[in-house]
């Protein structure tokens, strides 16, 4: 059964949700699961924006067959190879045999490195490249290191949807509301957006800035990221959180006590501290054991507060090993 929404009059959203995966990356706990966005442009060519993860492929492959309603696929445009956006090109290519895969030189490097048979199909386009389906004209940027190096945004001239691969995305799948503004973003959203950027994206913050520096020369009215909502209102909103989590700036004045405790006396410690922040009047405090933290939690949370104390036990005269691990993420 097919499950589509419309983004603009001629844009649709043709992505699906993983609720069953335990673990992004086999690494980062998902809870809330995930969405895996793709976006179909029905113009005088029709163009899909980026494919999906292997495991909701089926639904994919029904939301595009519905949504082209007898019509050829044209264009295939990939901004991010990452297995969850690029693992459904061979099913695209089977389907649809005449389309052009449009993307950079390290994306068809990865395609043929995946086993992808693409000869005869490519178009590769550099920054700047601009390339017109019919009244729409997309414009290609590239985005080294966010955070894949092949990766590249798209940018919609013609009603200013900037389709921006792994940025501006997040963990948590789509319970049948698309867009930003149909959900309560602080409420629900921004503990899995930031998770998503500082595990993901986090250590490339010189790379985001960059890109963010090529975004404000651009008319930008609608973020079609690849997970997580649609932003079609209020833009700069996320655009401050990405501008200050890639400068890495502290959200908020906070203290964050990360402790490594085996018998209870270094946490005892850890709270006596955090007492004495308070009674001084620090409010925003909080205390976290590394043991029992999934260190994507605590990555987040470092990116978030202004000060962080460590506070860790000896382990066969190192680092325990947990308070190692979370040191060496960070």
């Amino acid at each position: 059964m097919f499950c589509v929404r419309k983004v603009t009059e001629d844009l649709y959203w043709v992505g699906g949700n993983d609720r069953r995966l335990a673990l992004f990356e086999n690494v980062h706990p998902i809870p809330r699961g995930v969405s895996y966005n793709s976006y179909l442009l029905l113009d005088e060519k029709t163009v899909l924006f980026d494919t999906v993860d292997w495991s909701i492929c089926r639904q994919f492959l029904e939301n595009i067959q519905a949504v082209l309603n007898g019509r050829p696929l044209d264009y295939l445009v990939i901004n991010h190879m990452e297995p969850d956006h690029g693992a459904a090109i061979e099913e695209i290519i089977l389907r649809y045999p005449d389309v052009k895969i449009i993307s950079t030189e390290k994306s068809f490097l990865l395609m043929r490195q995946f086993g992808f048979e693409i000869d005869g199909r490519m178009e590769e386009v550099v920054e700047g490249d601009v390339k017109s389906f019919g009244k729409h004209e997309i414009t290609f940027v590239a985005a080294p290191m966010v955070h894949w190096p092949e990766a590249m945004v798209t940018f919609d001239t013609t009603n200013g949807v900037l389709f921006s691969a792994d940025a501006f995305g997040s963990f948590g799948a789509l319970d049948g509301k698309l867009f930003n503004d149909e959900v309560d973003f602080d409420r629900d959203w921004i503990d899995d957006a930031r998770r998503y950027y500082t595990n993901i994206v986090g250590k490339y913050g010189p790379h985001v800035q960059a890109l963010l520096k090529k975004a404000s020369g651009l008319d930008i009215k609608m973020i079609c990221p690849l997970h997580g909502p649609v932003w079609r209102t209020d833009l700069g909103y996320l655009i401050d959180k990405y501008d200050k989590w890639s400068r890495y700036e502290p959200e908020e004045k906070a203290v964050m006590i990360v402790y490594a405790s085996m018998y209870g006396n270094t946490e005892a410690a850890a709270t006596a501290l955090a007492t004495k922040f308070v009674e001084k009047g620090m409010k925003n405090v909080v205390m976290y054991d590394v043991s029992s933290t999934h260190v994507s939690e605590l990555i987040s949370e470092t990116f978030r507060v202004s000060h962080v104390v460590l506070a860790s036990v000896t382990y066969n005269l190192g680092i325990y090993p947990p308070m190692h691990s979370y040191l060496m993420d960070m």
